[in-house]
């Protein structure tokens, strides 16, 4: 099946940071919902992500969307052990925020702002960038986050001692590790892919 280019011209993309519900808005044609089969709703993981255009676009692919979607679901939901989720998404924010990826910054500082129950802290983050100064343990788990994003040779054992410093043991240094990691790809695959679309063209879109 072949795909086709799809352009945009009537959106006016989000150019402000924020925690408001976005729409996105693919490059290349969905996958057809009508048209998916078995190996498709495993690959989705969650059948509600059928409903989404971002993972449509990605069930073309959907072994790779599987194993995509059960590496997010297990960084920042199986949380019985290591960092609290409200920090996980912290990680995820930052990244983005640094990678410019206008979207995913919105999920994730929602999810930060419900879990964390701090959403002018969050807020701050967004308005100000990755060197807003909120607190210790936050600007530890952001300067961490920012530097595996700008590149991964940054990292090293200063950041290690900061968090620990913060009170994070080496199972929450990892859960800082993967979701900043794992939002490094992921900001750069739906950048490359498609555009934000404002709150009231989000609901048109949904």
């Amino acid at each position: 099946m072949s795909e086709s280019i799809l352009s945009h011209p009537e959106n006016t993309e989000p150019v402000i940071f924020t925690q408001e519900e976005l729409g996105w808005l693919p490059w290349l044609e969905p996958y057809p919902a009508d048209q998916l089969t078995e190996r498709h709703w495993a690959g989705l993981v969650d059948a509600s992500r059928s409903k989404s255009p971002y993972f449509l676009l990605l069930a073309r692919d959907p072994d790779v969307l599987q194993a995509r979607t059960k590496t997010d679901k297990d960084i920042f939901y199986n949380t019985a052990d290591g960092l609290p989720r409200a920090e996980r998404e912290l990680a995820a924010t930052a990244t983005s925020r640094l990678n410019g990826c206008i979207y995913c910054a919105s999920v994730h500082s929602r999810f930060a702002t419900q879990y964390s129950k701090r959403k002018a802290d969050v807020q701050r983050l967004l308005d100000e960038g990755v060197t807003a100064d909120i607190d210790p343990r936050w600007n530890a788990i952001i300067d961490a986050s920012v530097s595996l994003t700008e590149t991964p040779i940054r990292f090293g054992q200063k950041h290690v001692e900061a968090l620990r410093a913060t009170g994070l043991d080496d199972l929450e240094i990892v859960d800082v590790i993967n979701g900043s990691a794992f939002f490094n790809w992921a900001n750069r695959l739906m950048l490359s892919l498609g555009e934000p679309s404002a709150p009231a063209q989000a609901s048109a879109n949904a």
